[in-house]
């Protein structure tokens, strides 16, 4: 599935999106974050930098100046990072729902359960409308 989430997601425009970088911008989330704060909801605090830096390149997010302390630097999504999350959250719902339809909703259900109960919270929301803060 995740496979082809991201051929989709090439296809539509953003083919520099790894599964490493859709899981950054989601920690960025549309309100931002330092990167101190994405490295600790990714596990990734020494690498969070990078991936950071990657993230500015291919231009889906930027670096500013934080308004409530000037020492800090905030992570945002430039618009192209956000229109990549959310055509993400659009093509894994498309997924989804093949995947209920071949399984069954019931079938499907039960794993995404279990995995709700692994993920500590704070983390990652596991649907999709949470991947743009809603």
């Amino acid at each position: 599935m995740s496979s082809e989430l991201y051929i989709e997601l090439a296809a539509q425009g953003h083919p520099g999106v790894r599964p490493a970088y859709g899981f950054a911008m989601q920690a960025i989330g549309l309100d931002g974050a330092t990167a101190s704060e994405v490295g600790r909801l990714l596990g990734i605090s020494k690498h969070a930098g990078k991936t950071i830096d990657r993230l500015e390149q291919l231009g889906y997010a930027e670096r500013a100046a934080d308004v409530s302390g000037a020492r800090r630097k905030l992570v945002r999504l430039t618009p192209r990072g956000i229109d990549a999350l959310a055509r993400s959250a659009a093509i894994f719902e498309y997924l989804r729902a093949q995947c209920a339809s071949d399984l069954g909703a019931q079938r499907l259900a039960e794993p995404e359960a279990d995995l709700r109960t692994m993920v500590p919270r704070g983390r990652f929301r596991l649907d999709v409308p949470g991947w743009l803060g809603t």
